[in-house]
């Protein structure tokens, strides 16, 4: 079983191959993942690229259904975070600490530095938020739906 860090680094892997398909991003990330996971065999990161094709055309096969896309992002992420783990863990101490680094370095150079980033409709912050209502306001990041304001209803005499 991996440390903790590994195990946070393969699900960092996992989020970003998802994130990155179909963006700009994905024609580097996606060569680079195939020759992290092929150690310099080229039969190896050839397999690899034709996952990761799949993996994209998945995402964006799923793409015009929100709930479908979004369990297709879910469900690749974790395959994608549990291959990465499976291959730090098949390699001794010295080989598994230097294919950690290579693969920090990689996702330090295709994933975006300081931002945050949320789905339609939802709100992302890559720092402090303060959101404040007064004097009978309404204060949301995000609302979905309507939102109304009025005079609470009086109890009637059975709800004391």
């Amino acid at each position: 079983m991996l440390e903790q860090a590994l195990t946070a680094l393969a699900a960092a892997g996992g989020l970003a191959v998802v994130q990155a398909a179909g963006t700009d991003v994905w024609t580097g990330l996606r060569q680079e993942v195939a020759r992290w996971f092929g150690r310099g065999e080229q039969q190896r990161e050839q397999a690899e690229l034709e996952r990761l094709d799949r993996t994209a055309g998945e995402l964006e096969t799923a793409d015009a259904d929100e709930a479908e896309a979004e369990r297709a992002r879910i469900r690749q992420a974790a395959a994608w975070q549990a291959r990465f783990e499976t291959r730090l863990e098949d390699l001794g101490a010295t080989e598994q600490a230097q294919a950690a680094e290579e693969l920090r370095a990689l996702l330090a150079r295709h994933t975006p530095h300081g931002g945050a980033s949320a789905g339609q409709g939802g709100l992302a912050v890559g720092g402090n938020v303060d959101i404040r209502a007064d004097r009978g306001g309404i204060a949301a990041g995000v609302i979905n739906g309507g939102a109304r304001i009025s005079n609470p209803p009086v109890p009637d005499s059975s709800q004391g």
